[in-house]
């Protein structure tokens, strides 16, 4: 898994985790924790896909 990949997929469970407690408190701060889970989500998506593209055209 490539390092930034494996940062993304990070940054997602942490925003996930803050979105959750957030709600659970009542903020509606937790709306911007969904929307960083989202981005960093697609970001780890991009990452893990543009590794398999180059390992598939360096065979």
């Amino acid at each position: 898994m490539p390092r930034l990949a494996l940062y993304a997929l990070v940054v997602c469970v942490l925003a996930v985790a803050a979105a959750v407690v957030s709600f659970a408190q009542g903020s509606f701060l937790g709306i911007v924790w969904v929307l960083l889970a989202g981005l960093s989500s697609n970001m780890c998506w991009y990452y893990l896909k543009r590794q398999k593209a180059a390992a598939y055209q360096n065979r």
